[in-house]
């Protein structure tokens, strides 16, 4: 997934903003929807897409660090899943010199 966000250090950072990358692998047992067919039966992940554009856009952090560590929490809390790997990636960081793509990567479990 991909947003605009005004996460960041400093204020040129959180003023100017930047495009945020989102790469979110859950761990859950895919048995009953792999036989029901169902939906109700697995995670919506267009539900968990909402969720992250939401907490991406909505506030601001200060780190990647911090800003996948909420990611994460959130998916624990409100999705049935026992592992969430969240890789959070500054696409456009306004930063001098920079001539790479910063971006962390956090796993939380149950």
């Amino acid at each position: 997934m991909r947003f605009f966000g005004h996460h960041g250090v400093t204020k040129a950072q959180q003023s100017a903003g930047a495009w945020f990358s989102v790469d979110v692998e859950l761990a859950l047992d895919l048995t009953p929807a792999s036989l029901s067919d169902d939906l109700g039966a697995t995670v919506d992940y267009g539900l968990v897409a909402r969720r992250i554009i939401e907490i991406g856009t909505k506030g601001r952090v200060n780190l990647l660090e911090r800003l996948a560590g909420l990611l994460a929490d959130a998916i624990l809390r409100e999705f049935p899943v026992r592992e969430a790997r969240v890789r959070v990636r500054k696409l456009t960081p306004p930063m001098d010199g920079l001539h790479g793509t910063p971006g962390v990567e956090i796993t939380r479990k149950r």
